[in-house]
């Protein structure tokens, strides 16, 4: 019987005549690394966004070195290839602790190197391996390896590593905070060419220094021939009090809880039209005292900020990626293509989810279903030749998620796009009217996820609920608009004429609907209420 302090036997399948210096130079280790190691660890994280593809098989792609005084870590960028015929780009950085030293219980695997037992670790979970990162950083040192470039931002005045710690639960990135004054994203899903949120933010804050969003302070880029890849950006930590979604559910709970307190009789309310462009003095005097002031006002800032990104991001006239045009005949191509793809996947989605759906989704279901052709027909419609505007890059996945509260303002952040389109797709230039569009769809999720959420607590009927929210909706929309259109006027952004922004509006935000409805069908059909009634509110259809 063994006593209770004799370590338990080192046991591993994982056995290799190499050291960990040249590991990724024996062809041994590589195999058994992608295909056993690998395969079985990159499933389970939440990083990981294949989880409903079949796996293939996993390549490294390419790897570099960089070492601290104490140790040796890897960069390796993964190429993920599913059997539905496509792939997917990944960085890892890995670090080889010896049995002795580990001092995480994130492991990757056991192994034994060149007789050394010990474990492959996530390298981030390694505070000497953060040091290191974050003092190249700050020393804008040249790596070794010249694929690796550390830069350091223009407004960066650290000059030494203090600590490190994680920040949140691990999402679709690695956020690590430094110094408590810094935030370093590390991308974990990769693509081969610079990443929209280190392009975006750098240019916003060093370039045009707007300062609604998080000071760019630095990167980590691998050169793989033609293009950069980003692997790392870090930014300023901003004071906040949490992100605008959940301020606006606390808002709409707020005012949905008025409705009895006030004994407001929802059908007397005066409603207002879609796009209406609303002052706060034309905002009849029942909606305030039923929402309240306050959450208008916010509104209006919240839209005054997104302006303010807009016009920053459309000022510049010497950086090609960053010069505002105008439309033509190859982005109609472009889109129309984009769209009928995405439109005949949620019909699919739809046709095949129809049974998941009951009451009003289903009702709406069916309409959406009954009406396609003139849904297709509106998508296929955007005749360039009478746009007027411009295009810019824009957030590109704008909502309430990607915005901070602090205090009466808002910090815009967040910048790496849509998650469903390819890296090329992110880059191109949009109607600045899309971002406010998924803005607008946002407002009306946090409505209705707020009626969903406490379905028990206020006293009406679901359907007297609904019509109480879209009537706030649209007078969210419509106070949002009207400053949105006059400080972008102000600074000069050429979003197009009145008729012109009614159609992009519409257009954009049944774009946004038909995308989410797909997302709502596959993971909470409940939900998909939601987007169909967005897209029968866009499309005037009578309500079902």
């Amino acid at each position: 019987m063994m006593k209770k302090d004799t370590p338990e036997p080192f046991s591993t399948p994982f056995i290799f005549k190499t050291d960990w210096k040249n590991a990724f130079e024996d062809p041994d280790f590589l195999k058994d690394f992608t295909a056993d190691i690998l395969e079985s660890y990159i499933v389970k994280k939440r990083w990981y966004g294949g989880k409903s593809s079949t796996l293939k098989y996993i390549e490294v792609q390419d790897y570099f070195r960089i070492a601290s005084k104490n140790n040796n870590y890897y960069g390796v960028l993964l190429e993920v290839n599913y059997k539905e015929a496509f792939f997917q780009n990944y960085f890892m950085p890995i670090a080889f602790m010896a049995k002795e030293e580990l001092d995480t219980s994130t492991t990757i695997a056991a192994v034994t190197l060149n007789g050394v037992d010990g474990y492959l670790v996530d390298a981030l979970h390694q505070e000497d391996f953060r040091k290191l990162m974050f003092q190249n950083m700050i020393a804008q040192k040249p790596s070794r390896d010249v694929k690796v470039k550390f830069h350091k931002g223009e407004t960066m005045d650290e000059t030494e590593y203090k600590s490190s710690r994680f920040m949140g639960v691990e999402q679709s990135n690695t956020s690590i905070i430094f110094n408590d004054k810094y935030v370093m994203k590390i991308f974990r899903r990769i693509y081969i060419s610079t990443n929209p949120d280190y392009e975006i933010s750098r240019f916003l804050t060093e370039r045009m220094h707007f300062e609604h969003s998080p000071a760019y302070k630095g990167s980590i880029n691998v050169n793989l021939g033609e293009e950069d890849i980003t692997l790392a950006l870090m930014q300023e930590l901003v004071p906040n009090q949490g992100d605008a979604w959940q301020f606006m559910l606390d808002e709409c709970d707020r005012i949905f809880d008025n409705l009895k307190t006030k004994k407001i009789k929802i059908p007397k309310l005066p409603k207002v039209e879609l796009f209406q462009r609303l002052r706060l003095n034309e905002v009849p005097h029942e909606i305030i005292d039923w929402a309240g002031l306050s959450v208008f006002l916010r509104v209006q800032t919240l839209a005054q900020r997104t302006a303010e990104m807009h016009i920053a991001l459309g000022s510049d006239i010497y950086e090609t990626a960053f010069t505002p045009t105008t439309y033509n005949g190859d982005y109609t191509v472009w889109l129309k293509n984009r769209l009928t793809y995405q439109f005949q996947n949620r019909l699919n989605i739809l046709e095949n989810n129809l049974h998941k759906l009951d009451g009003l989704a289903l009702e709406l279901a069916n309409q959406f279903l009954d009406n396609k052709k003139n849904i297709r027909k509106l998508f296929l419609d955007f005749d360039w030749t009478k746009m007027k505007g411009e295009r810019i890059r824009i957030h590109g996945d704008y909502h309430l998620g990607q915005v901070l509260v602090n205090g009466d303002d808002f910090w815009l952040l967040d910048f790496e796009g849509e998650p469903e389109s390819t890296i090329r797709d992110r880059k191109v230039k949009q109607p600045p009217l899309k971002d406010v569009a998924g803005m607008f769809r946002s407002f009306h999720y946090a409505i209705y996820a707020t009626i969903f959420n406490n379905k028990d607590k206020y006293p009406y009927e679901q359907k007297e609920l609904f019509e109480a929210g879209e009537i706030l909706f649209k007078y969210f929309v419509g106070v949002f608009l009207r400053t949105y259109i006059d400080v972008a006027q102000e600074g000069n952004l050429n979003i197009g004429y009145r008729r012109e922004v009614d159609f992009l509006l519409k257009y954009c935000i049944l774009e946004k609907a038909v995308y989410e409805l797909g997302y709502e069908l596959n993971s909470r059909p409940r939900w998909a209420v939601i987007p169909l009634t967005g897209i029968a509110s866009i499309m005037g259809f009578k309500n079902a």
